[in-house]
């Protein structure tokens, strides 16, 4: 099998670290083997990203001009939009229906923050003297974009576009089990005018380049999502060079079932907030609170509709759950389970491998409920990633908010009541950066998204998102008559 080459400082070439292959995760079988990045190939992608951004036919670029560009990365992204979802489908197993969502939605990034880059405005702030005040607003620099292997093209299409915008040099860390669609669009960024060397792509361990993006003195932003773990320890790197950092991490996020809810509307929207994605999503529900009224017949119907769910064929537009990425991850996923057994646990469904047939060659699990455990078990504190869901119950609001906020974590949440004065009181109080009320896991590029507490820090998304990637500058313009009179 060819080893396909990288995209670094310009030139796609076989990148210098060692040589390993992706696999799809429904079958085990290859999808490509590449030459990962090492720390040399980190260094030179760096360095001709700063150069390249400092050369006027990308600095020199008017907003409206840059704006072109994204506009026609969108267009070519759209334009081979099922052959980006197959590739997608390949790289990390996800269903196709889900993976022509992800494609859409990464053409729609780079639309919206191509019209936000021609239509953001400087500020003309309220002098206090004589003088003209103005706030304005430059690129970074070099920015490293760090991104997950369960939706990649969204979570680049997040991270590049704004930064492109901006006017930045970007460098691309896709997750080393899922290079592919980051070293595409690296070559749709190129067809649509990108000048050479303003974006590499640098697929690798984290443990190997990771530190070495993140250390480099020319990059002045990471933009990273991934577990908590890891982002804590960049921000440590990043603390030392005081250099800015976005942050999406874990979750651990509850949705919440009041007594009045629309139960049909409330199963349905529990099960895609945790199963879809096989439940490889920080913003998955998976601390679902039941109001004890309604518990029986609630669980009643969710377990029967989560162990209809069609686990399969990636390819198949039928199929709901795909495999999980790697073998290693179901097995974490499985002990997860088992520790939830020893708990006091009791599952309701799932739990298990599905058996035969293509099952036996990817990495399935079937989607899992447990009850009979409390807020404080591990299995109900710690993020699975994973198709788990733990049901819980509530009496009482205090009650509900004392549980659901008793969380390292602080992403997301869910909602499902008919009262609106109900809806709005426990959205605000809820610690949490996103909360969704009778839907989840619906998302919108021009809505702000971030998490608090172990959840991150930063904000992506939204038509101020482009100044995540830009440096405020003030001027002043004197418009005294007579010198200054201090040194007379």
């Amino acid at each position: 099998m060819t080893v396909e080459p990288i995209l670094v400082a310009g030139e796609w070439r076989r990148g210098r670290g060692d040589v390993y292959a992706t696999r799809y995760p429904a079958d085990d079988t290859v999808n490509a083997e590449l030459a990962a990045a090492n720390v040399d190939d980190v260094n030179e992608a760096i360095e001709t990203a700063d150069a390249a951004r400092r050369r006027p036919e990308w600095a020199a670029l008017k907003p409206h001009e840059r704006a072109a560009v994204l506009y026609r990365i969108s267009a070519l992204i759209r334009e081979r939009a099922e052959e980006l979802a197959q590739l997608q489908r390949r790289d990390n197993g996800k269903p196709i229906t889900e993976t022509r969502a992800l494609v859409a939605s990464a053409a729609g990034t780079f639309q919206f923050f191509a019209a936000a880059c021609e239509t953001l405005e400087e500020t003309l702030t309220p002098p206090r003297g004589d003088y003209l005040t103005m706030s304005v607003h430059e690129p970074l620099g070099v920015v490293a974009a760090i991104t997950p292997w369960n939706s990649p093209i969204a979570s680049e299409a997040q991270k590049l576009a704004p930064a492109l915008a901006a006017g930045n040099g970007v460098v691309v860390k896709p997750a080393e089990v899922t290079p592919l669609l980051a070293l595409e669009l690296g070559r749709v960024c190129e067809r649509a005018g990108v000048p050479r060397g303003v974006v590499s792509i640098i697929p690798g361990k984290g443990s190997v380049i990771g530190d070495a993006i993140v250390k480099h003195p020319l990059v002045k932003k990471v933009s990273f999502t991934g577990g908590t773990s890891t982002g804590r320890a960049l921000a440590k790197l990043a603390a030392e060079k005081l250099m800015p950092v976005t942050l999406e991490l874990g979750g651990k996020s509850p949705t919440i079932v009041c007594e009045d809810a629309d139960l049909d509307h409330a199963v349905n929207g529990v099960l895609f907030g945790v199963f879809s994605s096989s439940g490889e999503s920080c913003i998955a529900g998976s601390r679902l609170f039941v109001h004890e009224s309604v518990r029986a017949p609630f669980l009643e119907r969710l377990v029967a509709k989560a162990s209809a769910l069609r686990v399969g064929d990636p390819a198949d537009v039928r199929t709901q759950m795909g495999p999980l990425i790697t073998s290693k991850h179901r097995e974490s996923i499985e002990r997860y389970v088992q520790l939830g057994r020893d708990e006091g646990g009791r599952v309701l469904c799932g739990g298990e491998r599905p058996q035969g047939g293509l099952y036996d060659r990817g990495w399935f699990y079937r989607p899992t409920v447990l009850d009979g455990l409390t807020n404080d078990a591990r299995i109900s504190r710690e993020e699975i990633f994973g198709p788990v869901l733990v049901a819980l119950s509530w009496r009482d609001e205090g009650d509900l908010l004392r549980q659901a906020n008793d969380s390292a974590f602080g992403l997301a949440a869910g909602i499902w009541t008919r009262d609106y004065k109900r809806a709005w009181r426990i959205a605000r109080a809820l610690e949490t950066g996103t909360v969704w009320i009778n839907t989840y896991k619906q998302f919108s590029i021009s809505t702000p998204f971030s998490g608090i507490k172990e959840s991150g820090v930063g904000v992506e998304k939204g038509r101020l998102g482009i100044l995540q990637y830009k440096h405020q500058k003030s001027l002043y313009w004197g418009l005294n008559d007579r010198p200054l009179g201090w040194a007379d």
